[in-house]
């Protein structure tokens, strides 16, 4: 009998999506003290037996078609399809990722309602990385609003596993803190301990929950502990595979700050950082000549920082930003993991290691001279308001506040960070796929 060819159900990865053929595998979240499983994090898998079964190949493909946001969306929403079919209960938490360059994009219309109600019967932790907050700051922002109004909360994934991680934490506010697996290998390296006790001091101050990934063995499991997680993830506890039938109900849920308030979404309903901050704070008024003392004095406090800080600064217009200026930002990029400028007439990257956004000429920023550098320990803002004097550059004079409240500092950052646009080589980057 002549041989017969099996034929081939997906032939691209067009296919694959038109088709849907996506399928989530789940992995339990463990309480450390009591061994209770409180949730489960979905993981996406393609077609078995095609190129595109693995994570990383699916979206690899996907990006390269124009059509990651919407695989993006389609990982989640199946993840929520299988949650609701098992009926997960509501004290269980299920972690799914995210990548914020899907909140540029519209979900699916046949998508749609499985992600309400989504957002109506299951309590989820939307898992994002640090690397999405340096690509797009804005879409982050975005996003993580978006949960937030859905009562969800936000994880910050893959935490030591790059050292920008830690300056960009404050920026996500996350309930839930995922300690990079790496860190469990290597707990007597100096970066491990430094990972660490920055965020268990992040954890202090704010309720987050730290969760350790990649338990594997015992030891794992006990440095874990000593490392101040609560939850741990890992085949220690279990390897990914289908939701139970019958969950058992978490006797203490996960912590989940749902309720923080919301920024605006659009720009024109965002406060500035000047707006923000004077809007609280005492409004003082002096020259230009007086202010850039001032402006330097935060410059070198970045410079001088032992954590890696991010410094975020608006200079009305390029001209500002002069050569000796951007030789400056240019060497604090060299440790700083996140430093960004916006002005009229800015180039995408300005100097070297430099994030550039360009300012219409009729932005409300062109009119504000604001520096606010953030470090783990550190944290401040100068925000001015130009009154639009005619005469010597040097005699113009602002309206300013400077503050050293790390909370007002960093609502007056966020602001900011709304208006910093992706760069090219960001937006070309690879996106981090769902964990295998």
């Amino acid at each position: 009998m002549p041989h017969r060819h099996r034929p081939v159900p997906y032939r691209s990865i067009h296919a694959v999506l038109d088709a849907r053929a996506v399928a989530p595998v789940f992995q339990p979240l463990v309480r450390l003290d009591t061994g209770e499983i409180i949730g489960y994090e979905a993981l996406t898998r393609g077609p078995a037996g095609t190129p595109w079964e693995s994570p990383a190949t699916l979206f690899a493909a996907a990006r390269q078609v124009g059509r990651e946001a919407e695989l993006d969306w389609l990982c989640r929403a199946e993840a929520y399809r299988a949650a609701l079919a098992a009926s997960l209960d509501p004290s269980l938490t299920l972690f799914v990722n995210m990548e914020p360059a899907a909140w540029h994009a519209d979900c699916p219309a046949d998508l749609l309602p499985l992600i309400t109600e989504a957002q109506q019967r299951l309590r989820v932790v939307t898992e994002m990385t640090e690397r999405a907050i340096a690509a797009d700051p804005s879409a982050l922002l975005a996003a993580a609003e978006s949960c937030r109004r859905s009562g969800w909360g936000i994880a910050l994934d893959d935490v030591g596993a790059d050292p920008t991680s830690l300056a960009l934490m404050p920026f996500v506010q996350p309930d839930v803190i995922k300690l990079d697996m790496g860190l469990l290998r290597r707990p007597r390296d100096p970066h491990t301990a430094h990972v660490v006790g920055a965020v268990l001091a992040y954890a202090e101050r704010t309720g987050a929950t730290i969760l350790a990934e990649g338990i594997e063995t015992e030891e794992h499991l006990a440095v874990a502990r000593a490392m101040g997680a609560v939850i741990g993830q890992g085949w220690y506890f279990g390897h990914p595979g289908p939701l139970p039938e019958h969950a058992t109900p978490v006797r203490e849920p996960l912590r989940i700050e749902s309720a923080r308030p919301l920024s605006p979404v659009t720009l024109d309903r965002v406060p500035t950082p000047f707006e923000t901050v004077a809007a609280v704070r005492p409004v003082s008024r002096t020259t230009k000549e007086l202010l850039i003392p001032i402006s330097r004095y935060l410059e070198n406090k970045a410079d001088e920082s032992l954590e890696p800080p991010v410094l975020l600064a608006c200079f009305q217009h390029e001209r500002h930003f002069t050569p000796a200026v951007a030789q400056r930002f240019s060497r604090l990029a060299r440790h700083a993991p996140f430093i960004a400028v916006l002005a009229a007439g800015l180039t995408a990257e300005p100097a070297p290691g430099v994030r550039g956004t360009p300012l219409a000429t009729d932005d409300r920023l062109c009119g504000e001279w604001n520096v606010i550098v953030v470090s783990p320990h550190y944290a401040a803002a100068l925000v001015a308001r130009d009154l639009g004097d005619d005469g010597a550059d040097a005699e113009r004079r602002f309206d300013y506040v400077i503050t050293h409240d790390r909370s007002l500092v960093l609502e007056a950052a966020r602001s900011l960070m709304r208006w910093i646009t992706p760069s090219a080589r960001d937006q070309a980057a690879p996106a981090v796929a769902p964990a295998a």
